[in-house]
């Protein structure tokens, strides 16, 4: 600015109220305008001027009426990943941050919704006078998802939904927009024996569900995918009932025994190692195929135990006891009865599968 033979600067910030991205969104060459002097240098010779501080403050001129709850419209004029800035009046900005665009619960950018220049309407949630701040919300203009959730979702109602992200635990399926449930690993599939979801599916794959359990209060839903199909261990009961014997592959062998899977690769069964010994002494390795006698079934804990070595020994028995001439009842030696170490070991066959291991 040419002050008569002195120059002076209007930093753009002390232009206008508003924000100026570039001197000339207010002024031109030659124009002549009202300032005042905000600062005078005289050892560097540098005048400081402005011309917002001769118009009252924006925030002052703000309705006094404007309360929380009332719907604004604006421009916006600052965009981040965290949000929106939207101008409402001449210097007076509030933020929209991402969380107050959608119901959806997820994390999306700003630019995801809007872009600056934008003229959006928007609800008033805070309003700070005295810190001269103001928070806006553009969902709230929509109506909560949430509202009414038991008539739409209740308990019991099958649902197409689109499969979000996953955890180490589930799957987050999205019925709608704001609407998300979770599938825990274990109602995923009734006899697939899944480390991670992303074994299971795709992350954009839809996927039937159903609703097992809905908290209003707690905005949580709960879904299962395995429950859309009867329990199969209903009729695995009857055909791996104790003392049936079925050919199945050892997949996997280690210390305290092997993971069986028979022919149908339904159920995966497991074997203690000291019932892996075949009639020469040896014992089945990975990948061998051999018969396999059901020595335990538990419906409940989604358990199946064979041996091997019971295929032969209870031909063994038989066949010494019919040869005796002893009058004496024969003595079971307890080869086929599952002990606390067998159990420890399906425990930690549990734990080793749910690690990744």
């Amino acid at each position: 600015m040419d002050l008569g033979g002195v120059d002076g600067l209007i930093h753009i910030t002390d232009l206008s109220w508003s924000r100026v991205n570039h001197p000339s969104e207010i002024l031109e060459d030659g124009q002549t305008v009202k300032v005042v002097i905000l600062d005078f240098d005289d050892e560097k010779t540098r005048i400081q001027l402005g011309m917002k501080q001769l118009e009252a403050h924006p925030w002052d001129a703000l309705s006094a009426d404007m309360k929380v709850g009332d719907k604004v419209k604006g421009k916006v004029v600052v965009l981040a990943d965290y949000g929106a800035f939207v101008e409402i009046a001449p210097g007076v900005e509030g933020l929209i941050h991402v969380s107050e665009m959608s119901w959806s619960t997820h994390l999306r950018s700003a630019g995801d919704f809007v872009k600056v220049g934008d003229e959006v309407e928007a609800e008033v949630l805070t309003l700070d006078r005295e810190d001269r701040k103001i928070s806006l919300g553009i969902k709230q203009l929509n109506k909560d998802p949430w509202e009414n959730i038991e008539a739409k979702y209740p308990v019991g109602s099958q649902h197409v939904g689109t499969v979000r992200n996953f955890t180490n635990f589930g799957v987050f399926v999205e019925l709608e927009e704001g609407i998300d449930g979770l599938i825990y690993i274990s109602d995923l599939s009734w006899t697939k024996k899944i480390k991670h979801p992303s074994e299971f599916c795709n992350v954009g794959d839809k996927l039937e569900v159903i609703v097992l359990e809905l908290d209003t209060a707690a905005r949580r839903l709960s879904l299962g995918h395995k429950q859309l199909q009867a329990n199969p261990w209903d009729k695995f009961e009857t055909k791996y009932a104790e003392g049936t014997v079925l050919t199945g592959t050892a997949t996997e062998v280690f210390d305290k025994g092997a993971q069986v899977q028979f022919e149908d690769a339904e159920v995966e069964a497991f074997c203690p190692s000291r019932l892996l010994e075949k009639a020469d002494g040896s014992k089945i390795k990975k990948g061998e195929q051999a018969e396999f006698k059901v020595i335990e079934f538990n419906k409940e804990f989604k358990r199946v135990v064979v041996s091997h070595t019971g295929t032969f020994k209870e031909e063994e028995r038989r066949s010494n006891s019919g040869s005796s001439n002893s009058n004496k009842p024969t003595m079971s030696t307890g080869d086929e009865k599952t002990t606390l170490g067998d159990i420890d070991a399906l425990a930690a066959l549990k734990k080793k599968m749910e690690s990744g291991e």
